[in-house]
This record gives C-alpha cells, sequence and structure tokens, in this order.
C-alpha cells in the first residue's frame, strides 16, 4: 500500500463517519422533505449504500483474509499428516524387513551350529562327543544373544516408532485450552512442592 493510499484512508472514513452529521445539520430542511433539492429517502438509500462500502471495505475484506490464511493453515497441517503417515508406513516396511532377515540370520545359525556339531561328532566319535557339545552349548549361547539382542533392538525402533506416533498424536489432538490447563496444573504442582 503507498503513502498515499494510506493517507487517503483516513479521509474517507472520516467523510463517510462525518456524512451523517451533515445530514443532521441540514435538519432545517428535512422537514420540507428535500435537503440540497434531493429528497430524503435518496440522502438515506446513499447513506445506507456508503455504510455497506465501508462495511465490507474494513470488515469483509480482513475476515475473507482470515479465513483463506485458516484454510491454507489447516491445508499444511494435513499435508505434513499425510507425510508423517507415509514415513510411518516405510518405517513399518523398514520394520518388517528387518524382522526378516533377523529370523533368516537366526534360522542361518542354528543350521550352521547344527552342521558343526554333526561334522565334530562324526570326526572324533568318542573325544568328539564332549567337543560336539560344547560347540552346540556355544552356538545355542550365541544364537541367544544374538536374537536377545534382536529382540532388544525391535523393541526399541518400535518404542521410537511408538512415542513418535504418541507424539504426533498428542500434537493434533491437544487444543490450547488443553496445553493452560496442562500449564496451570504444573505451576499449581510446583507450588504445592515448595
Amino acid at each position: 500500500m503507498s503513502v498515499r493510499a494510506a493517507r487517503t484512508e483516513p479521509s474517507l472514513a472520516r467523510g463517510v463517519l462525518l456524512a451523517p452529521f451533515a445530514l443532521l445539520a441540514e435538519e432545517s430542511a428535512e422537514h420540507s422533505g428535500a435537503v440540497l433539492g434531493i429528497p430524503q429517502w435518496v440522502w438515506q438509500l446513499a447513506n445506507l449504500i456508503l455504510f455497506i462500502g465501508v462495511l465490507v471495505y474494513f470488515v469483509a475484506r480482513p475476515l475473507a483474509t482470515a479465513f483463506r490464511n485458516r484454510q491454507l493453515a489447516v491445508e499444511a497441517r494435513l499435508k505434513e499428516a499425510r507425510e508423517r503417515r507415509a514415513e510411518a508406513a516405510r518405517f513399518e516396511t523398514q520394520m518388517h524387513e528387518r524382522m526378516q532377515a533377523l529370523e533368516r540370520e537366526v534360522a542361518d545359525i542354528r543350521k550352521q551350529g547344527q552342521a558343526d556339531g554333526e561334522s565334530a561328532r562324526a570326526a572324533l566319535e568318542g573325544r568328539a562327543k564332549e567337543e560336539a557339545e560344547r560347540i552346540r552349548v556355544n552356538a545355542e549361547e550365541e544364537i541367544e544373544r544374538r536374537v536377545a539382542a534382536a529382540k532388544a533392538e525391535l523393541r526399541e525402533e518400535a518404542a521410537k516408532l511408538m512415542a513418535s506416533a504418541a507424539c504426533e498424536i498428542v500434537a493434533r489432538e491437544i487444543t490450547p485450552e488443553d496445553q493452560r490447563r496442562l500449564l496451570t496444573e504444573s505451576v499449581a504442582r510446583l507450588k504445592e512442592v515448595r
């Protein structure tokens, strides 16, 4: 908006606001039914049209702009939510792939452990029984360690996904009133602790 336009808006508003007072100044002419030779109903109609124009200019336009901005904000949040949902789906797919890979690895480790145990037993007969048992025990411990590590990793990934989903749900569902209420309760608890 230019400086010139900014200067004309207040003078226009003053003119609009002072127009009814100009009509009241002509009150003596009102009794005769005409002001400046124009019937009173024409002045009233012009005043009404001018008032509606001022309302449209100063009220309707800002409201339309505010509603448009709100619509754009909602659309942006919807787009962000869709992107997060797609990201969560990608994480879920990766998690399933990792679980399948870990299951295959565990099966391979078990097969390898059994094969090692069988070959050692076949090769050494007497002393080999003890050696095969030791290898089998070691293999099972290794499998258990790897399975435990894989489960811990899966639990950690699942916890991260749940925390992310929970944060998203809380951010989406919490209202400004809830935020104010939670803040008020937190401050009250801190005062009670002191």
